[in-house]
């Protein structure tokens, strides 16, 4: 046990819980014990004082009773009262009611050095300070008795029962120090061991362990530190999986037309062809599809940030579709498909380079997947203060198994029929994200596909303007 504590209190976070815990249970008997204690004097104050207050009444009785009997102070009298005072311990002197000497203990012959022999002999204490106190016979005040009676001492039963008290408070404070620390470890253990586990998993992870994933899940904080630590592995895993196979993807598309461009020119080298029009446009087409490919790299790059760069101001997003849309008509013509647009007049805040990007790269998805003689239509309105584009296409579908997956980057389905990099939804999708908005799709094999993109709007205008464009 003493091994698994040494190895517990290495860690610092679970030393400190440790420690916190029976500094906890320390204070808190400390703070019993000082709470006692100071209850404890409270209460043998009053108790000394009211001694004192009882001599002082017993004294002041004593010189009444004396008073009233003979009606008037006589010093023989008040000589038989000098042993009486005496057994209290206290010194006294009277005075009558102008303030004049009448009697004290130094005319019956008793010294200040008999008073403390008795006091020491009794163990009633020192003498407590000096008051004047007035007395009264039959309402009226006949003199005034100087009075010091002894302070009075704690019982000897009574210092016991503190002492014993006392004792108790340490011995529960040690066991209270004792049962914390120990349930401070049991604690610190298993909160940190989570923790440690968590630590460990991000290490391997680190040094290459793609697979590795924190096992330990309580159900608190930690527990959905430990999720969200193995759901960022998973999409670490799942990305460098895309890469790999963006990696090979990017090489073969590279291959290809380096290979042609190497064959060709060698044969112009060594004579074999000859650099015609029909040799120098096929080297043009292979540079045009590298440029094609650097460009994709590129633009996923921006998309990254896009956050960071947009330049917002308020834009028609409707002169915006109905631009970018005029801008690909003859790509859409020369494919055979029809463009069809109903756009509503909505206006939203964001990066217009940006906007136009997003739908240009929905417009050109469908000219890569939808086949000649089919229709794509742009719808636009504005629903509960959200710009709604819907970019609807008669193509053949997506499969559900690559629907989950179409706006991943890299990621091209394995039934692809057209070129390019498959990562032209993912920048649009990116670049949604960064003005706030969101990108879904809907499709069904045979039946097309939807993609729908919700940006925050400005405000509606209740304009219509509905066009097709063959």
């Amino acid at each position: 046990m003493w091994t698994a504590m040494r190895e517990l209190l290495r860690g610092r976070f679970a030393r400190r819980l440790a420690l916190a815990f029976a500094a906890l249970g320390v204070g808190t008997a400390v703070l019993t014990a000082v709470l006692v204690n100071t209850a404890f004097g409270d209460r043998f104050d009053d108790y000394l004082a009211g001694q004192q207050r009882t001599r002082q009444q017993q004294l002041i009785a004593l010189f009444a009773a004396d008073y009233a009997r003979d009606g008037e102070w006589k010093p023989q009298a008040l000589g038989e009262l000098a042993p009486t005072v005496t057994m209290t311990g206290s010194e006294a002197e009277l005075l009558d009611p102008a303030g004049r000497h009448v009697w004290s203990l130094a005319d019956a012959d008793v010294d200040a050095a008999t008073l403390a022999l008795h006091r020491e002999m009794m163990g009633i204490g020192e003498l407590g300070p000096a008051r004047s106190l007035p007395i009264t016979v039959d309402g009226k005040q006949v003199g005034t008795l100087q009075v010091r009676v002894p302070q009075g001492v704690i019982p000897a039963v009574d210092k016991d029962f503190v002492a014993s008290v006392n004792r108790l408070l340490v011995a529960g404070s040690l066991t209270a120090g004792l049962i914390a620390l120990l349930v401070g470890l049991y604690t610190a253990r298993r909160a940190t061991a989570p923790i440690a586990e968590l630590t460990r998993a991000a290490d391997d992870l680190a040094a290459g362990q793609r697979d590795r994933r924190a096992t330990t899940i309580p159900n608190n904080e930690i527990g959905r530190l430990a999720t969200a630590f193995n759901t960022m592995a998973d999409r670490v895993e799942k990305e460098d999986e895309l890469r790999r196979t963006f990696a090979a993807d990017v090489a073969h598309e590279l291959r290809t037309p380096l290979a042609i461009l190497r064959s060709q020119l060698e044969a112009v080298q060594d004579g074999v062809s000859e650099p015609t029009d029909r040799v120098i446009d096929s080297l043009h087409d292979e540079t045009l599809r590298l440029g094609r490919l650097i460009a994709d790299l590129e633009t996923l790059a921006s998309a990254d940030s896009a956050a960071f760069t947009l330049e917002r101001a308020p834009v028609s997003l409707t002169d915006l579709v109905a631009a970018t849309t005029t801008g690909l008509a003859d790509r859409f013509a020369e494919a055979r498909l029809t463009l069809r647009t109903e756009l509503d007049e909505v206006s939203v805040d964001g990066d217009p380079v940006r906007l136009r990007q997003i739908v240009t790269n929905q417009l050109t998805n469908a000219l890569k997947f939808v086949p000649a003689g089919g229709t794509v239509t742009l719808t636009l309105r504005e629903d509960d203060g959200w710009a709604e584009l819907r970019v609807a296409d008669t193509g053949p579908g997506i499969p559900a198994e690559d629907l989950a997956r179409v706006f991943d980057r890299f990621f091209r389905g394995r039934d692809t029929r057209a070129d390019g990099s498959g990562i032209g939804l993912a920048v649009a999708a990116e670049l949604t994200a960064a003005h706030g908005g969101t990108l879904t799709a809907d499709s069904e094999v045979g039946h097309g596909t939807t993609f729908t993109t919700r940006l925050p709007a400005l405000g509606r205008v209740p304009s219509v303007a509905a066009r097709e464009e063959p």
